[in-house]
């Protein structure tokens, strides 16, 4: 067992460990603060110090702890204190006697008569005197004297023990560190376990630095085993005198931060053998937190280290563990102050109602049935049956039993404990009702941009009637069952023809699962409405035909008919029920025909037409029509000629020449009829005048050069009398450069 005498007073222990967690006593302050210690006797705060004794004879005076401090696992502490011993003394015996520090078992609670620096007759524990009347020469000296033992002295006064091994007396200090004096001297007191004897403390003693005493002490007498004591100062004066004081005492207690003492576990014994085991471990963490910072030690009943104590084996009857709580990373006190009481008592194991859902109707749930709490005592464990006669006979037990899919049903577990003690629980396996649900229908317009598509409101679907309900929504059945993809723009979801599902969720976290079938209503057009052809100068009629609710056009008519429109595209949109569909119609302009050619032979006069729509008409006055595009006798010079088609819209019309035809010419210089002169057509676009013989071949080219003429002759020499042929083509000067062309004959008189 350690000795952890003054380790309660742990001044500061010296921690290597570089962590204070420290309960510190002191007295420090100006006024000193008392809190926790008693004042005895003399003993009063003077300013920042506390006076022990007057300078006058027969004081006593001490100052100690409240509390009884328990230092028995203590490996290391340190104590330091101020100490000032002055005054007049007197004349016969001069200044006396010292004081002590100490940690005693039975401190004084009142005055002590007698020598031994105020320390009670008899007292036991560890005492540090310091001494300043040598009884001997009843001169002043200052000597330090150290008794961990029993004060039973001659005159019980610790300068007179000599227990071997339990003391020290000093050499007189006088000459280089004499204690009486104005001024406060500083004092350490470190002390340590002997690792060589662990009973013994190694103790070193420091007065203003200076190392005094260091050695290991024995405890001797009534310091023998002791644990518990209190700490703390007294001086005493008999025929001398001296004022004695202290101050800035500190003592530090640096322990394992525990969360609770005691332990009461449950415990109980097998029947069969009138035994159990218990992990004593497994509490580590009721007792700190982070155990795996620490280490652990347990004591039986009489103080037993236990060997192994993940498996303690105790029998009926209390029995009381000590557990004892080292820091290995600190120098400090551990807690020795833990225990674990284990009293058995019978195992009775908890019947349970698990509920469950019954999703989407299946039939049962899926139950866990490890969560159920069949034991309050922590390692048990249960094996499931569906039956008691299973559980009997350890037959066919439950092996799925964290997802055991069943309907409301009775099933039973054996329940055992980590000390082999056994009991049956009933567990009732029963179902939260079933979420009702039912297949709905939404109906949605078709999309313009996209007929074959429609814009849903899922939120819409009728597919419960009951409150409180969460829903989600998912494209397929896989998805709602496994919670994958979900819609998450399920207020406004573009889709074809199909179907969603949605699951509702009540407040049990219970579902099922919705069939939601999407129809899109096809756009609705007018069979009656088609594309116009009418002539550019006239109107129609647009009619959507009947059926629809309501009708809006482009020219914001809301009739079923428009009149009086022109060419161009309208568009109406045409409302069926709730939905809309926008049909388009063209009014075309009808083509015109073109006037592609005229022939002209004598005053014959042919139209060749293309484009517009057959059958055409023809005029030569816009008012008398012909459906032949040839007319005859057509007088000379300009002419008017008018063409239309089948929408007989405003006909085209052209200006024609039929040139003065001339049939004999007579070269013969006299002025009359010489030549062919078509120079009246110069002005006319692409005009060309040729001349052929009978046999087809061109004896003469008349153009600008010669003022489009021919006067009988064919390389300079007069054609023979006789028939010639000849044509005149030209353009219009119309939009169309009308080609026209002029054939005819001609009989030249030449004399030879």
């Amino acid at each position: 067992m350690k000795n952890n005498l003054l380790s309660y007073f742990l001044l500061i222990l010296i921690c290597f460990s570089g962590k204070i967690s420290a309960q510190t006593y002191q007295l420090t302050g100006n006024p000193v603060n008392t809190s926790g210690w008693d004042l005895v006797s003399s003993a009063s705060v003077n300013t920042d110090f506390i006076q022990l004794t007057q300078d006058i004879g027969n004081q006593y005076g001490a100052i100690k702890l409240q509390d009884p401090i328990n230092l028995k696992y203590c490996d290391k502490w340190k104590v330091e204190f101020d100490f000032r011993i002055d005054g007049n003394g007197t004349a016969q015996y001069g200044r006396g006697d010292g004081f002590t520090f100490w940690y005693l078992a039975n401190p004084p609670t009142g005055f002590v008569s007698g020598g031994g620096l105020g320390i009670p007759a008899n007292a036991s524990g560890l005492m540090v005197g310091f001494d300043i009347f040598n009884n001997s020469t009843e001169g002043q000296m200052s000597k330090i004297h150290v008794l961990y033992g029993t004060n039973n002295g001659l005159n019980n006064n610790i300068e007179y023990n000599n227990t071997a091994g339990s003391t020290f007396h000093s050499a007189d200090l006088n000459p280089t560190q004499p204690f009486v004096g104005s001024t406060y001297k500083h004092v350490e007191v470190n002390g340590e376990t002997d690792p060589a004897n662990p009973a013994n403390w190694l103790i070193k003693i420091r007065i203003d630095g200076v190392l005094i005493v260091d050695q290991s002490f024995a405890p001797s007498g009534g310091a023998t085993g002791m644990t518990t004591g209190y700490f703390g100062f007294s001086a005493a004066t008999g025929g001398a005198s001296a004022r004695h004081s202290i101050k800035n005492a500190k003592i530090y207690i640096d322990k394992v931060p525990i969360l609770t003492n005691t332990i009461n576990p449950f415990v109980c014994v097998n029947p069969a053998t009138g035994n159990g085991s218990v992990d004593l471990t497994s509490f580590q963490n009721q007792f700190v937190t982070n155990p795996a910072n620490y280490t652990f030690s347990y004591f039986g009943p009489g103080g037993t280290l236990i060997a192994n104590p993940a498996d303690y084996q105790y029998s009926a009857g209390t029995t009381t563990i000590t557990v004892v709580v080292k820091d290995p990373s600190s120098t400090l006190c551990d807690n020795g102050d833990g225990t674990i009481v284990l009293t058995p008592s019978p195992f009775a194991a908890n019947d349970v109602t698990l509920t469950g859902c019954n999703n989407n109707n299946a039939g049962g749930a899926v139950f866990d049935l490890t969560s159920a709490t069949l034991s309050s005592v922590p390692g048990s464990t249960a094996v499931f049956y569906n039956t008691m006669y299973d559980l009997n006979n350890h037959i066919n037990p439950i092996t799925n039993s964290s997802a055991f899919l069943s309907p409301a049903a009775t099933i039973y577990a054996q329940v055992t404990t980590p000390q082999g003690c056994t009991d049956v629980a009933q567990i009732t396996l029963a179902l939260f009702p079933v979420v009702e649900v039912q297949e709905a229908t939404l109906r949605a317009c078709a999309i313009e941009s996209n007929p074959s598509t429609g814009l849903f409101n899922l939120t819409t679907a009728p597919v419960t009637t009951q409150n409180g309900v969460v829903k989600q929504y998912y494209p397929s059945l896989t998805d709602a069952q496994n919670g994958t993809n979900s819609i998450l723009t399920f207020n406004s979801y573009i889709s074809p023809n199909g179907v969603i599902y949605i699951k509702v969720i009540n407040g049990n976290g219970c579902y099922a699962i919705a069939k939601v079938n999407l129809i899109v209503i096809p756009q609705v057009f007018s069979n009656n409405l088609e594309d116009k052809i009418i002539c550019m100068e006239d109107t129609t009629t647009l009619d959507a035909g009947p059926g629809f609710t309501a009708y809006e056009w482009s020219t914001g008519a809301t009739t079923q008919t428009i009149s009086n429109v022109g060419v161009g595209t309208y568009w109406v949109k045409l409302k069926t029920s709730d939905c809309e569909a926008t049909q388009t119609v063209k009014v075309y302009a009808s083509d015109q025909p073109v006037i592609s050619s005229v022939d002209i032979s004598n005053t014959t006069v042919t139209i060749y037409v293309n484009g517009g729509t057959a059958p055409y008409q023809y005029s030569t006055d816009g008012i008398k029509w012909q459906d032949s595009n040839e007319f005859n006798n057509i007088p000379r010079g300009d002419n008017h000629i008018f063409v239309k088609d089948a929408y007989d819209c405003n006909p085209i019309d052209i200006n024609i020449v039929v040139p003065n035809i001339i049939n004999v010419i007579t070269p013969n210089g006299d002025g009359i009829n010489d030549a062919i002169d078509y120079s009246a057509l110069s002005g006319k676009q692409n005009l060309i005048f040729n001349v052929y013989d009978r046999y087809g071949a061109k004896i003469h080219q008349a153009d600008k050069s010669n003022q489009y003429r021919w006067d009988g002759t064919a390389a300079g020499r007069k054609v023979p009398t006789g028939s010639y042929w000849y044509s005149v083509s030209w353009n219009e000067n119309d939009k169309k450069n009308t080609p026209v062309k002029y054939s005819g004959w001609i009989l030249v008189k030449n004399r030879d």
